[in-house]
């Protein structure tokens, strides 16, 4: 990513890379030791995206976009908030509701009923000029899907994972994106049974979508 994001010039097109890594903790730009508390035998790589420490394993579809944000014509609050609704739309395609919370980049599910579609407290809303930045509250939430992203040169690299059917055990060696405590689930733990490919095929075409200028 960082080879093609370097290398490419103005009138290279955008690209969308889907993956599935082997077990790996991954640390943001500002991550933190403490926040890993029991890596074990999972290796731990340092990345230059933003955030802190997430896990990558199997069973995870993790998307990458690599869009000129200057072409499109839009900046990288937009672009982040279009990720996050291609993910939102992808889980609607399963019945699920995916819901975002002021503070934390990231899609959630509420754990006793991924279905509702009542809205949250936990918003995200518009807030006065000089309001402070809501602390992230996860009350009854868990993270489907995470976020994490680089801009170089207006170019994006880095992207989103989607958790579909995977070993959560790790999740609990960390504290997931610097946040004690938060719950992380997946499709399959609140009922949805899904491939892999058919998930991957899903993100893909909502990516497509939502961040198409």
């Amino acid at each position: 990513m960082q080879a093609f994001t370097a290398e490419r010039t103005n009138d290279k097109p955008d690209e969308l890379w889907i993956c599935e890594h082997p077990p790996v903790f991954t640390q943001g730009l500002a991550g933190r030791e403490d926040h890993l508390l029991a890596p074990g035998n999972i290796p731990v790589v340092q990345t230059n995206r933003g955030g802190q420490v997430t896990y990558h394993g199997p069973g995870q579809v993790v998307a990458y976009p690599l869009v000129d944000l200057q072409r499109a014509g839009y900046y990288v609050k937009e672009f982040v908030h279009r990720v996050e609704e291609a993910v939102i739309r992808t889980l609607a395609s399963f019945q699920v509701t995916g819901h975002r919370v002021a503070g934390a980049p990231g899609i959630y599910v509420r754990l006793d009923d991924p279905f509702c579609h009542a809205a949250l407290p936990q918003r995200p809303q518009k807030r006065s000029p000089g309001e402070p930045a809501p602390i992230p509250d996860f009350t009854g939430l868990g993270k489907i899907a995470a976020l994490g992203i680089k801009v170089s040169r207006h170019c994006t690299y880095h992207g989103v994972a989607l958790n579909v059917a995977m070993d959560l055990q790790p999740f609990q060696r960390i504290n997931p994106c610097g946040y004690t405590g938060l719950q992380t689930v997946d499709l399959s733990t609140i009922g949805v049974a899904v491939s892999w490919d058919e998930a991957a095929q899903v993100l893909s075409q909502k990516l497509g979508a939502t961040l198409s200028p």
